[in-house]
């Protein structure tokens, strides 16, 4: 494991092990913990109670940030109308040329979109854009003839989340530079759309233990019982 730096370790000594805060005090923790020279993002962790190993108990979503995410994001749209996708702000836009750029290794966007008629073409890389979350889905609102709309909810600031196969799940909802109520205004969003993505006929308790944290921080624990998740 890499050693962690000087701040890290500072930040560290002010985090009493096991102690869980209210998400208000927890972003105060948070504020006050060494910062490094950049503007680091914040996240959302959470270790799911769900089975990963069954498909009907996959979490996954979206969430529209009340302050959007913070960040810059990049969109491609796959579609065989070029124009109307850039002009409605994707910064890259097209079919069999853009599918084959990608194949060929190109990844420099965040956010995939793609009509409904172009999804039989962009199946072709499925194998390339899921391993990295990145395949457009319905459920997510990326597979949609709405292009413009959907565009706009990317770029505002709507993020997706889905678990992973060790059960933990996590979800960006600021930087560091944004306002300690902002940064809880946009968790509770989070959470709260976490909480609606239960499984259907799920029992037991769905989230196990919430954590939040920046880039470059140690992470502090959430009271879940202070918290809208079920």
């Amino acid at each position: 494991m890499k050693p962690r730096s000087k701040k890290y370790r500072k930040s560290l000594e002010s985090v009493v092990s096991d102690e869980s805060s209210s998400l208000s005090d927890a972003f105060q923790k948070l504020s006050k913990f060494e910062k490094v020279n950049f503007d680091e993002t914040v996240e959302v962790s959470c270790s799911m109670g769900v089975d990963p190993k069954q498909s009907s108990q996959g979490v996954r979503g979206t969430v529209n940030l009340p302050h959007g995410s913070g960040r810059d994001v990049r969109v491609i749209v796959f579609t065989d109308n070029s124009d109307d996708a850039i002009a409605a702000g994707a910064d890259h836009a097209g079919l069999d040329d853009l599918i084959s750029k990608v194949k060929d290794g190109w990844m420099d966007f965040d956010v995939a979109i793609s009509t409904t008629d172009a999804m039989k073409s962009v199946r072709s890389i499925a194998r390339v854009l899921g391993p990295r979350g990145l395949m457009p889905t319905p459920k997510a609102g990326t597979v949609t003839d709405n292009i413009a709309d959907a565009i706009q909810l990317v770029k505002a600031g709507r993020v997706e989340f889905k678990m992973d196969k060790t059960g933990a799940l996590a979800v960006v909802v600021g930087k560091r530079s944004f306002a300690n109520e902002q940064l809880e205004e946009n968790t509770v969003a989070a959470l709260s759309a976490i909480s609606e993505s239960r499984p259907d006929g799920f029992k037991g308790k769905f989230v196990k233990t919430v954590f939040v944290s920046s880039s470059m921080s140690p992470s502090v624990k959430i009271n879940t019982s202070l918290v809208n998740i079920n």
